[in-house]
């Protein structure tokens, strides 16, 4: 690693998703939606929780922060807003969420049975890491046990607040979802983090391992070598290196310069 990339600092996950104020600012469209709904009915609660989200991203935009949180805020708002619309009834406004847990709940679960932990996946490409945790068993395992707990996340946002869906309580689906979603993504998120690091300290490992064998490969061979009076074998490609390169530096200098084509009549 260069000292350019050392001093350069990567954004933490929280930061990629728009800091603390962003996850805030994310939630309050529910809040919004409730109260609106509680005082005002269902069509004025629709209206205030997509001007809602509106504002937010006018304000993160001129915070100049992350916009990230209120694109996801205003999408996710106007498709459980239309869902609401269309079933005439408030807990209609949480009906997407939770088919969606459901499935990114199905999708983690997928990812163990598959071999490709998508609590390792996910964190490799936000962070620019490459797959090298694939290749050790034990980084695999980790990152299976962080998914599952992922996985167990949006599978508990599932179970409760669809039988809260059932009971048309929309008050406590609220409360549910507010309850049940950041708090529960910061559990697995310190799952998620105990497998980095845990992956990240056996790779550092093994690859100084690696470098102290061919390290200790090369010292002996260089003895080897010494031993038995013949030239080092290193010395040997390095020679062979250099004549290759004096050799194209002089064939370069005696080649003959390309003398220009003649004009043709028609250019004369």
């Amino acid at each position: 690693m260069t000292p350019v990339n050392e001093s350069e600092k990567q954004p933490t996950l929280l930061e990629q998703m728009g800091g603390v104020s962003g996850l805030l600012f994310s939630s309050l469209p529910v809040v919004v939606f409730v109260l609106v709904n509680a005082f005002a009915g269902l069509m004025p609660a629709i209206w205030s929780a997509l001007a809602f989200s509106v504002v937010i991203g006018i304000v993160l935009a001129l915070r100049k922060g992350s916009v990230q949180p209120a694109v996801s805020a205003v999408f996710g708002v106007g498709i459980a807003a239309f869902i609401a619309y269309r079933t005439g009834d408030a807990k209609g406004f949480f009906l997407f969420g939770i088919w969606q847990s459901l499935v990114y709940g199905g999708g983690f679960v997928l990812s163990i049975l598959v071999r490709w932990p998508l609590a390792g996946v996910i964190w490799s490409f936000l962070n620019g890491q490459g797959q090298t945790w694939r290749k050790d068993k034990a980084s695999v395992r980790d990152y299976d046990i962080a998914t599952l707990v992922w996985a167990l996340v949006f599978i508990a946002r599932f179970v409760v607040q669809r039988w809260l869906y059932d009971e048309a309580s929309v008050g406590w689906l609220a409360a549910a979802r507010l309850a049940m979603g950041y708090p529960l993504m910061a559990v697995a998120l310190v799952a998620t983090v105990w497998a980095v690091r845990r992956s990240d300290k056996r790779l550092k490992a093994t690859l100084a391992r690696e470098e102290e064998e061919n390290r200790a490969a090369e010292e002996r061979l260089r003895a080897q070598s010494e031993a038995n009076g013949e030239p080092n074998i290193y010395d040997q490609m390095l020679d062979a290196a250099t004549d290759q390169v004096l050799s194209d530096a002089d064939k370069a200098r005696h080649a003959p310069t390309p003398r220009p084509a003649p004009a043709r009549t028609e250019d004369r």
